[in-house]
């Protein structure tokens, strides 16, 4: 199952070390495949902030149009770049690939960064023929706060407050995977020792005054029938995100009914080699090609 990236920071030293684990990646700058063109910093919002772009990676041999990966990076929110982008060796599978900034804590609190992440689908939807994307597989993944929006994309399809603009244009997804993502975020306003914590700054304060944002920012509290799968995969030796948050989500999703698969990954921490092991890709792309049939998702972008 998938973790948002709500780091148990409460002290100074795990903060530094979530920090420095979460930074480490993010400083390099991903080389495009060969036989794939990049679109670089393309505005998804007209005179919007600097961080308000996103990447497109497009197969220059492509046939026809292609289901698109909209990867969001992770960071507790204060960090991280749309230069990291993991999925993109699904471009030589059949994909595009859109890796998406997003305002982080210190430049906007929540819920600018899922304004954002759906204002970033709908751009791409409504520039679909353009890039020769499916407007019908749209598939949100992310790792850690990335994996928290992304679980967002895929359960509050229907909070009207937090589309930006052109509401008639659909910001839903087909598909999610969620990698180590946050589900639930209301410990912020119960837990005094989360004070400082990412969530706290994410949301602009802790305790009982941001207990209903805190509630709405959570994943797990959008859960309905009509969410698309999931894919949730969560290490069992995080230390950041607890494996329960992924368990609690992975039931609430499939007591709504909605088909979700939990992977608890062994031995693995916050993210790592481990979750681009042979044995992880292919779950993931088993599970893509059963849940990418256009006859099941047409009716969710009109």
């Amino acid at each position: 199952m998938k973790r948002v990236v709500l780091l148990l920071l409460f002290t100074p030293l795990l903060l530094a070390i979530a920090s420095a684990q979460d930074r480490q990646p993010f400083e390099t700058r991903p080389q495009t495949p060969h036989g794939v063109r990049l679109y670089k910093d393309l505005a998804y919002l007209p005179n919007g902030h600097q961080r308000q772009k996103l990447d497109l990676y497009v197969p220059e041999n492509r046939e026809g149009a292609m289901p698109l990966i909209v990867w969001i990076h992770g960071g507790a929110w204060m960090e991280g770049s749309k230069n990291h982008c993991p999925p993109l060796p699904w471009t030589r599978k059949g994909y595009l690939v859109a890796s998406v900034d997003y305002r982080l804590s210190h430049e906007a609190k929540f819920p600018a960064q899922i304004k954002d992440c759906k204002a970033a689908v709908r751009w791409l939807r409504i520039h679909a023929e353009e890039y020769g994307i499916d407007p019908h597989r749209f598939v949100a993944w992310g790792d850690s706060a990335g994996g928290h929006l992304a679980s967002l994309l895929g359960t509050a399809g229907n909070v009207p407050e937090w589309e930006l603009e052109l509401p008639s244009v659909s910001s839903r997804v087909q598909v999610v995977i969620d990698w180590y993502g946050r589900a639930d975020l209301t410990k912020v306003s119960t837990d005094p020792t989360w004070a400082n914590s990412p969530s706290a700054l994410l949301l602009g304060g802790c305790g009982s005054d941001v207990a209903d944002l805190a509630k709405k920012a959570s994943p797990i509290f959008h859960v309905s029938k009509d969410d698309p799968p999931f894919l949730i995969m969560h290490g069992s030796m995080d230390s950041m995100v607890p494996q329960r948050q992924s368990e609690a989500f992975a039931s609430a999703l499939q007591e709504a009914g909605v088909e979700s698969r939990l992977v608890i990954l062994e031995g693995a921490g916050h993210g790592g080699e481990k979750f681009f092991s042979s044995e992880l890709i292919k779950v993931i792309d088993t599970f893509l090609a059963q849940h990418l049939g256009l006859e099941k998702t047409t009716a969710d972008t009109r």
